[in-house]
């Protein structure tokens, strides 16, 4: 028996309601796949709540809120123990390259096999003890000081000569925050070699010929000129008139400069896919999806995000937001859609997600997530542009258009969610929905508990079976979920949200709780006049039930609802063709 607070707050139920959902918290927490029978005896206690029948339950009760915690400190153990750490997923990504994450003290924390042999050290060892030149070893350090700081730079190449054998090495480095905040470098290294593709950036950039890149990368591969005019069978003369030609066209002076020039050129273009380091760099579907690689700022704050660029890069701009269950890639077929019509999909990837840097504890989630896509959009110059948000996505994008007028031209939102401000809006609800919205409604004080143990029972039972779960009483998204270009969308996208290097409970929950505060009915009514609001609904929706979308077409006039009754929550993925035509007509 849990002992009560002498707080005045009145429990709704008996002690033994109580003693039933904390014993089943506990339970959830040891074996996550119990989280249903945890989900069906809450709701059997909560419901007269939401009538109006009881007071609302002293969940602030301190005994209540510390068998919670308890409860997640179990789960979060329990998962730990049942997979490789955070450290070993992040080394698991490059078991054929020479690969060493190194800490704060400037030491190796961890490092692979072929790191091993190739600096000939181990864990633990100073980077002074690697097996470099000296003075290398010592700029290394420095440089690794420089990028662990606040300010420092996220990314960086850097070249050092081996200890012995005298070759080149190159360290392609990222900086990554792990779970508990604490920053580190990943080091990916090996022999240096010319990333692929960078010949013909080099190219375009300066009117390179063939011949003249292949001498740029001989010479940054430490090759004199002797070597280059034998490996390409001309004379020491004519390859040092050519090397001439090629300062005058990258306006440098010295065979060094030259090179300087290009391994900053290497840094700039963020490599390939083998040699750019760092965890989830590329999005890569398993089928048709291209891979894109993830591209990285820092703000102001000293925080880095992440986004994608689908369809064109240079075409026009359409912001997109993939809401709380990080939906960052489309079906194949759209993307190639959207290149084809020369359309350049902006993705930011939001605080808390992947590796952008969370919302710093007690900021204000809303405006923090909101100065993030500022910052993207600055670093990407976009222009004003629509707006496809799905989900409640859309008070995001509207957040936007209040701190930067005009930058949306016109919002569109598929599977549009607002504020429930009714409480048969909940009863509505499909359980899965109405155990979470309710929760983030009525008991926000355990949602993170509630959303920590739904996000591990999707890491162990797999994405698959818990879409079934939670969608499994709308026909319309689990036909739309099992169409393999959806699958493949959808499972590859949502790895910034949930997958072994990534877990976003955190700020799935924080946004959640900003969806049902007062600030979310503030906003949707913001929107009134600022700009065209379309909303994508479907007659199937676990959350949104067509009698409560008939209430917000009432409660929101200005908004234009289209109603599909072939499509649920996932509208956007079985309606893409619509969406984006009808977000073209704004452009």
């Amino acid at each position: 028996m849990f002992e009560k607070s002498s707080q005045n707050n009145r429990l709704p139920t008996s002690d033994a309601d109580w003693d039933d959902i904390i014993s089943r918290v506990y339970d959830v927490a040891l074996d996550p796949s119990r989280y249903e029978t945890l989900l069906d005896t809450w709701e059997t206690t909560m419901a007269p709540m939401r009538s109006g029948r009881i007071e609302a339950p002293a969940i602030d009760d301190v005994a209540i809120l510390k068998h919670f915690s308890r409860a997640a400190e179990f789960l979060e153990r329990g998962d730990t123990a049942a997979g490789p750490s955070e450290i070993e997923q992040l080394l698991a990504q490059f078991d054929t390259m020479a690969t060493m994450i190194i800490d704060h003290k400037l030491s190796v924390l961890a490092l692979n096999d072929a790191a091993a042999r190739v600096l000939r050290c181990g864990e633990d060892a100073p980077l002074s003890r690697i097996a470099l030149d000296d003075l290398d070893r010592t700029a290394l350090t420095r440089q690794c000081a420089r990028m662990l700081s606040s300010d420092g730079p996220l990314s960086a190449v850097f070249r050092a000569r081996a200890a012995d054998e005298g070759h080149f090495i190159i360290f392609h480095m990222k900086r990554v925050t792990l779970q508990s905040g604490t920053p580190v470098l990943i080091a990916v290294t090996s022999d240096l070699s010319w990333p692929v593709g960078f010949g013909d950036i080099l190219a375009s950039a300066f009117e390179l010929s063939k011949a003249e890149v292949d001498i740029v990368r001989l010479l940054v591969e430490c090759c004199s000129l002797k070597e280059i005019a034998e490996t390409r069978g001309r004379s020491v003369e004519t390859v040092r008139g050519q090397l001439k030609t090629i300062l005058g066209k990258t306006e440098t002076h010295t065979q060094v400069e030259l090179v300087r020039l290009a391994m900053s050129m290497m840094d700039i273009a963020t490599l390939t896919t083998e040699t750019n380091p760092g965890p989830r760099v590329i999005s890569k579907g398993f089928e048709a999806l291209a891979p894109i690689p993830f591209q990285t700022i820092a703000t102001e704050d000293g925080r880095s995000l992440d986004y994608l660029v689908l369809g064109d890069p240079d075409g026009t701009p359409i912001l997109f937001l993939h809401m709380d269950f990080g939906f960052a890639r489309w079906p194949a077929s759209a993307e190639a859609a959207a290149r084809a019509e020369g359309l350049k999909i902006l993705v930011p990837v939001r605080a808390g997600f992947g590796n952008s840097s969370s919302v710093p504890k007690g900021s204000d989630f809303g405006a923090i997530v909101t100065q993030d896509l500022i910052a993207v959009l600055e670093a990407e110059n976009m222009p004003p542009c629509p707006v496809i948000a799905l989900g409640a996505d859309h008070l995001i994008a509207t957040e936007l258009d209040l701190l930067r007028p005009g930058q949306v031209t016109a919002l569109i939102a598929a599977g549009g969610v607002f504020p429930f401000v009714r409480p048969q809006q909940y009863e509505r609800m499909h359980k899965w929905h109405r155990f979470i919205q309710a929760g983030a409604r009525y008991t926000p004080q355990v949602l993170p508990f509630l959303v920590k143990a739904g996000f591990h029972l999707a890491k162990r039972g797999g994405k698959r079976a818990f879409v079934h779960s939670v969608f499994g009483e709308s026909p319309a998204d689990i036909a739309t979920f099992e169409d393999p270009e959806v699958f493949e969308a959808m499972i590859t996208g949502s790895e910034i949200c949930l997958s072994e290097a990534h877990n976003a409970h955190n700020a799935f929950a924080r946004q959640a709780l900003y969806e049902h505060s007062d600030r979310a009915v503030e906003v949707v009514r913001e929107s009134r006049g600022r700009f065209p609001f379309v909303s994508f609904n479907g007659a199937q929706d676990p959350g949104v039930h067509p009698d409560t979308l008939a209430e917000f077409a009432e409660d929101y006039d200005w908004i234009d609802f289209k109603l599909y009754e072939d499509a649920g929550q996932l509208i956007f993925f079985r309606h893409w063709h619509k969406i984006l035509e009808m977000t073209k007509t704004f452009l």
